[in-house]
């Protein structure tokens, strides 16, 4: 399993908009293959999205994906290149997968 992170500093309105657009992003995002899941977080510093897929490579499709959505869709916002961290996921828990 592999992680993407992808942060845009100072672009706070970025998040509104991605959620504004939540389908069309869950649509693109989620054709990745091997795409597990995403996340949006963001705060008074800027924006950044989380996209967890079964290996590197959809990874690297899921930010090429995100950068054309962008690019295509939201225009108008002229964004710069986000700092992109991607690796191998060593440790993951959560309550839904929790054992008992």
């Amino acid at each position: 399993m592999y992680s993407v992170m992808r942060y845009y500093q100072g672009q706070t309105e970025l998040a509104a908009e991605l959620k504004k657009h939540g389908k069309e992003v869950e649509k693109a995002i989620g054709s990745v293959p091997g795409f597990m899941a995403y996340y949006l977080l963001h705060n008074s510093e800027g924006v950044t999205t989380i996209t967890i897929c079964d290996n590197r490579k959809g990874c690297d499709e899921s930010t090429k994906v995100a950068a054309d959505w962008l690019k295509k869709n939201l225009p108008n916002l002229r964004l710069p290149a986000p700092r992109v961290v991607t690796g191998e996921v060593s440790l993951s828990f959560d309550r839904v997968h929790a054992t008992a």
